[in-house]
């Protein structure tokens, strides 16, 4: 396959094909570039962009094939999103950003907090919560959805999850808009001030650490931390890293996944109106509301060796960013891929929570909280009507709503 070129020289227009501008997901105009890239260049290289040279792997096929090869494609080379460490930039480290062994070490400390049984016992406290907020909400009156339900929700588990104070949750959701933004590695000033509010989270959770020493195992991810032999012996840097994966991936896929159910089914009322004659769709329904929304478009990979993908040469070193918000809506493997179809038969095979030993660890828990929030607005009867145009991420990591104006109906 040939590699698509620029149409000018580097800098000089925009790149029509550097999926990486922020407007493309500000302004909800990605598909076509990506349909572009899917049928032309499935792997593309864009020498210039604001992130340096990178490939674009849009392909479901292709983001398999470097997902299956975790040696070959490095996540701790490089970093997972296509925003270079630059000089004096701190290092976090993550277990996302880790390759085996030590990835999978620091991956099965907080693995238990997501099992079927952990899944069970947090189900009825999930419900609770959930119909809570639900009675709490105006019926005839314009609020803001992601605030007052995707925030809330996702906001009040990672509080459960962490064991931190509840008053002070709305913290989480601060720090998490800080970390996933992937623009202010272009501003130094925003750069700096990021870090203040890292270091902030980090001296927070080190308190909370501290109060948990010596004492007996609980369920939650800071004592997982201290009782393994993986996590325990962190440095600061690494403690905040992983800090930042669970607080950003316990946040933006279920947050903007929930935004995307409000926003997606106003858009395709008649899939709307199955769900609503059908309760029974909503196991389907989650994965496919998932997969059409895919919260974090992309995960980047760093080639450990010269190799070749999908007929173009990669060198050891290259950038690749892997595309799921392409790969969730290519037309080879889901039919009419722009659409939500809530009987979709094969919507469980989306990419959004990732691909291999990197598969995201908490998507059993995302499941749950969006299907419990179908169940709780069925039981109801609840229809949610878009009643103006929400207001996207302007960035290519995080896909998701700042704000989404809606008012609430019965049916």
């Amino acid at each position: 396959m040939a590699t698509l070129a620029p149409e000018t020289a580097p800098g000089s227009r925009v790149d029509p094909l550097d999926v990486t501008r922020p407007e493309l997901y500000r302004d909800d105009t990605w598909h076509e570039p990506f349909r572009q890239l899917r049928a032309e260049a499935p792997v593309r290289y864009t020498p210039d962009s604001a992130f340096g040279p990178y490939w674009s792997v849009s392909s479901y096929k292709g983001i398999v094939a470097v997902e299956s090869l975790p040696e070959l494609y490095s996540s701790e080379a490089g970093g997972i999103t296509v925003a270079d460490l630059q000089e004096g930039d701190i290092k976090m480290p993550m277990f996302i950003a880790m390759d085996r062994p030590k990835h999978t070490g620091q991956r099965r400390t907080v693995a238990p907090a997501f099992t079927p049984s952990e899944m069970a016992r947090m189900r009825e406290n999930i419900r609770a919560r959930s119909a809570e907020i639900l009675d709490s909400l105006p019926v005839g009156e314009t609020f803001d959805w992601v605030d007052s339900v995707s925030i809330e929700l996702t906001t009040q588990m990672l509080a459960i999850l962490f064991d931190f104070p509840w008053a002070d949750r709305r913290k989480l959701t601060f720090w998490s808009d800080w970390a996933g933004d992937i623009e202010i590695a272009k501003d130094p000033i925003k750069k700096q001030e990021r870090l203040q509010h890292l270091f902030e989270c980090a001296a927070y959770f080190g308190t909370l650490w501290q109060s948990k020493l010596g004492k007996p195992p609980t369920p939650d991810l800071i004592s997982m931390m201290i009782h393994s032999d993986a996590m325990s012996h962190m440095d600061q840097h690494e403690f905040l890293g992983n800090l930042i994966l669970l607080i950003v991936g316990g946040n933006d896929t279920t947050r903007n996944s929930m935004s995307a159910f409000a926003y997606g089914l106003d858009l395709f009322p008649d899939e709307r109106a199955k769900l609503e004659a059908d309760p029974g769709l909503i196991p389907n329904a989650v994965q496919e509301i998932i997969r059409w929304q895919t919260p974090l478009s992309h995960m980047r990979r760093t080639a450990t060796a010269d190799t070749e993908l999908e007929g173009q040469t990669i060198r050891a070193g290259d950038k690749l960013a892997l595309w799921y918000v392409s790969a969730n809506r290519d037309e080879s493997v889901f039919a009419d891929a722009d659409r939500i179809r809530l009987d979709r038969e094969n919507a469980r095979r989306h990419l959004a929570f990732g691909h291999g030993i990197h598969r995201c660890v908490g998507a059993r828990l995302a499941e749950l909280q969006i299907g419990i929030l179908l169940e709780e607005m069925a039981r109801r009867r609840l229809r949610v009507n878009v009643v103006g145009a929400p207001e996207r991420v302007a960035a290519c990591f995080v896909h998701g709503y700042r704000k989404l104006p809606v008012e609430l109906s019965r049916y």
